[in-house]
């Protein structure tokens, strides 16, 4: 199926243009009628655009060093789509893959074969992945909880699995929902809502593509009746940061309709701080308080855990420059914190970040082995995390690239993990990624046994589809999966 290259590079666009404009109905019917999630090396592609989608191709041709267009993934699609498949994800871009290096050694018997006899353990299985559907309740509707909106209402698919419920603030003033509604379809960094917003006064709640979102007003988590909204044992998410350890955040069980709590913050005390795709596996159904801990702690965590494992880390420090966030003052203004009361937008202003102590939360074998520090730079979003690490094994710049970049594609942390090779990759060109941390592959530097490596993360949309990766797993949400390895 590998295709030479085209003499007319415009016809070849409008071609594939034209397939994936085939695809998008098809992909949409997976996905909201049999709960049927199809992606391309871990990215989704239902409620993508044609570009977004040609975009996901050309990754994998460029970071996988394969031929892989559309022209190849179009018929894989067109047959898995006539097979009987229910609630599962399957991973379009690798079983397409497949098929091109059987057909490359002439062992690739008919499409339709093909895809059949690879997703046999899937085909006429309709068991849903959870029990029930879980009732989400957002309590904060700040900058994570938006974004943390958006990605819960696009993952609704047919509803059965979970639902955004309820956003829970504080007491506003008249004309207070209309301002929410408009901070939630437009925003100055990640652009348009990808939907509808509309807006009932009366009932204090927002249809958010057909989703009834209920607007509840409460000061303290511990108030509120959420039965009387017809929500029941609901996962709280709480992206205050108001209450972090077990005895503030308990409050929210209190309340009647709350089952469990979700952090988006790191934790104090005894909770577990959980980063998705290291530790997740130490949420037990049990539980009934976790934390997310930090953006910074997310982009690092499975970076510097495979690096341990593979070169073992004898020591290092994390420098991390950051984005500013509402926690600053826009100008010179009064602060509790030291430095942060100095304008953002004008200045370099070193902090603090637990990040470099929080991260052996979750790879306890760096506990005493890590430093930390961090500069707020006035950038609204995207972050970098630079990783200075003594190694106990010597190694190259290419050997570690290589190690990384096989990593982001073909291991079960490509969803935390990616990779770029782009020479003039910058902050802005980061901002929607859905991964943990992108490797700046081309300024990685190593010399023996010492290694610099620096990560970019979008420090808001990026550390959301962590936490939703985590209230899945919450939730007791197992989806199937192909290949089951991803």
């Amino acid at each position: 199926m590998t295709r030479p290259s085209p003499d007319d590079y415009f016809s070849d666009w409008k071609q594939r243009e034209a397939l994936v404009q085939e695809m998008i109905p098809v992909v949409g019917r997976l996905y909201s009628e049999r709960n049927v999630g199809v992606f391309v090396y871990g990215r989704a592609l239902h409620n993508r655009s044609v570009t977004n989608i040609m975009k996901s191709h050309r990754f994998v041709r460029q970071i996988d060093r394969n031929e892989m267009s559309e022209f190849e993934s179009h018929p894989i699609l067109m047959a898995l789509s006539k097979l009987d498949l229910w609630h599962c994800h399957i991973d379009l871009g690798k079983l397409t893959v497949k098929y091109m290096e059987m057909a490359q050694i002439g062992k690739a018997p008919a499409v339709h074969e093909y895809v059949r006899t690879e997703l046999a353990a899937l085909i006429g299985v309709r068991t849903p992945p959870s029990d029930k559907s879980q009732d989400i309740v957002l309590f904060g509707f700040g900058r994570i909880g938006r974004l943390m909106a958006r990605l819960l209402i696009e993952r609704t698919s047919t509803g059965e699995v979970m639902r955004l419920r309820a956003v829970v603030v504080r007491p506003g003033k008249p004309g207070d929902i209309i301002k929410r509604a408009s901070l939630l379809t437009s925003d100055s960094v990640h652009g348009a809502f990808q939907g509808t917003v509309r807006i009932d006064e009366a009932n204090n709640c927002l249809i958010c593509n057909g989703n009834v979102v209920q607007i509840i007003y409460a000061n303290a988590p511990d108030e509120i009746d959420y039965t009387q909204y017809g929500i029941q044992d609901a996962l709280i998410i709480d992206n205050t940061g108001s209450w972090r350890d077990e005895e503030g955040l308990s409050r929210h069980l209190k309340s009647k309709g709350a089952s469990k709590v979700m952090l988006t913050a790191p934790g104090k005390g005894s909770l577990k701080n959980i980063v998705y795709g290291i530790n997740h596996d130490q949420i037990l159904p049990e539980d009934r308080i976790i934390t997310a801990a930090s953006c910074t702690t997310n982009a690092i965590a499975p970076v510097l855990k495979v690096l341990n494992d593979k070169y073992g880390i004898v020591s290092g420090h994390v420098e991390t420059v950051h984005a500013y966030t509402n926690d600053q003052n826009l100008i010179d203004n009064y602060h509790t914190g030291n430095r942060r009361g100095r304008s953002a937008a004008l200045n370099m202003v070193l902090t603090e970040t637990g990040a470099a102590k929080a991260v052996v939360k979750a790879v306890p074998e760096l506990i005493g082995k890590l430093t930390g520090n961090a500069v707020r730079v006035p950038v609204p979003n995207v972050s970098m995390a630079i990783l200075m690490l003594n190694l106990q094994t010597a190694t190259t710049k290419d050997e570690i690239n290589e190690f990384l970049r096989v990593l982001a594609l073909h291991s079960p942390l490509q969803n935390q993990i990616s990779y770029t090779e782009d020479p003039d990759a910058v902050s802005s060109d980061f901002v929607g990624s859905r991964e943990a941390a992108i490797v700046d592959s081309k300024a990685t530097i190593v010399e023996g046994n010492r290694c610099v490596l620096y990560l970019w993360y979008d420090n808001e949309f990026g550390y959301c589809n962590q936490v939703v990766r985590m209230v899945y797993k919450m939730a007791g949400v197992n989806y199937r999966i192909y290949p089951h390895s991803a």
